[in-house]
């Protein structure tokens, strides 16, 4: 018997993750990105649709401030929550 690897270019299940964004008003909207994505795709698509300016906020993951190059599969493992906050 052989054993069955996954062909090259066949997506997976594993291919995209679900995101959430909570704002500071108790808004949460949902993402779904790949995995390898970088962010600033979330965070500009995340600022048009709530009419900010992605100069005004700040995007942070458990407290730490997350980068525009930063990926979904850099900064987190398990947990799927992010948190914009304004900048002072």
């Amino acid at each position: 018997m052989s054993e069955e690897k996954p062909k090259e270019g066949v997506k997976t299940e594993n291919d995209h993750i679900n995101l959430k964004v909570a704002g500071q008003d108790g808004s949460v909207v949902q993402f779904k990105i790949k995995r390898h994505t970088p962010l600033s795709k979330l965070m500009k698509a995340y600022c048009e649709r709530q009419g900010l300016s992605i100069r005004q906020i700040r995007f942070r993951f458990d407290g730490q401030p997350i980068n525009e190059t930063d990926t979904p599969a850099q900064v987190c493992s398990s947990t799927t929550a992010m948190e914009p906050c304004s900048s002072s």
